[in-house]
């Protein structure tokens, strides 16, 4: 879907024009190809230089045609099955600026709905306004899947097999993540240079803060995957100490189990033995029985067995 929206200095929100005025924010959201081959024309792009704004494994990285800039990045989304990012492209032509998602995305959303003192004419501005609201979606996220991770680490006398999921879970979107902020981090090295947008005064502390965002959200990221690795060998350690206080249990019980086993087993051979005249015998062997079994069973008890 095709939506066109100019915001000038003066005006307090973003209105939703008709026309593709220059100076005007172009917005494909669920794109489509039939969308791309519709604004190619007022862009000056081929369907060829837009199709890779539909891939939604595209890896963040800065293109130039011409006289268009082309922003492929990443921002925090679960509309895929697996996968924890989406597709953001942004254009920055000599009368527009664009930006195509291959889905919904509640980046843009919000930018949209907010006051931000920006204007659709700012080129610069908007770009590194949306570059950093993305990144503050990183770090939201981040923050989330690090209260789920201290959550787990308060529980962990309770470890079953949907803990491993959830954790499992957290660590693909951590790494999802850092393989979209690394190529962001490079992204905006190479818009500092100059040499693919023109930088005015203002736009290079814009700049500064996104790139120490970036750099943060970077940080936090790398940290809270080794606090998950971390706390998954606590688990195995865990797991392991378990499964040998199950097999001493299991072999102290099979050991107390075997005494009566081979008493019986003796006493059932057709051949002449101890008691067999006696008319006691069997309360006799009963006994003996079970008091063998109660000594091996202190025995295992004073050893941790049991």
């Amino acid at each position: 879907m095709i939506e066109v929206f100019f915001k000038s200095i003066r005006d307090s929100s973003f209105k939703s024009i008709k026309e593709f005025k220059p100076g005007s924010w172009i917005h494909i959201s669920d794109a489509t190809k039939e969308d791309l081959n519709q604004i190619k024309k007022f862009i000056n792009l081929d369907y060829e230089d837009l199709r890779d704004s539909l891939d939604i494994y595209e890896i963040p990285r800065i293109e130039q045609d011409q006289e268009n800039i082309l922003i492929y990045t990443r921002h925090p989304s679960e509309l895929e099955q697996g996968l924890y990012t989406s597709t953001l492209t942004i254009i920055l032509t000599s009368a527009f600026v664009v930006t195509i998602c291959p889905h919904k995305s509640e980046v843009i959303n919000n930018i949209l709905s907010s006051n931000m003192p920006i204007a659709t004419t700012q080129k610069s501005k908007l770009l590194f306004s949306i570059l950093l609201k993305i990144t503050q979606d990183y770090t939201s996220n981040i923050k989330k899947v690090r209260y789920a991770v201290i959550e787990q680490e308060k529980e962990m006398v309770n470890i079953d097999s949907d803990a491993i999921v959830i954790l499992t879970k957290n660590e693909e979107i951590l790494n999802q993540f850092l393989t979209s902020l690394v190529p962001m981090r490079n992204l905006l090295e190479a818009i500092s240079s100059g040499r693919f947008v023109k930088l005015y005064e203002k736009d290079y502390d814009l700049l500064q803060d996104l790139s120490i965002a970036i750099k943060q959200s970077e940080d936090l990221c790398r940290v809270n995957v080794k606090s998950i690795r971390s706390l998954r060998d606590s688990y195995q350690i865990l797991f392991t100490n378990d499964v040998n206080k199950t097999i001493k249990r299991l072999t102290a019980i099979t050991i107390i189990f075997t005494i009566p086993t081979i008493i019986s087993s003796v006493y059932g051979m057709n051949v002449e033995l101890p008691l067999e005249k006696d008319p006691f015998a069997f309360l006799i062997i009963i006994n003996f029985v079970i008091i063998l079994s109660l000594i091996s069973v202190l025995v295992f008890i004073r050893k941790k067995w049991l």
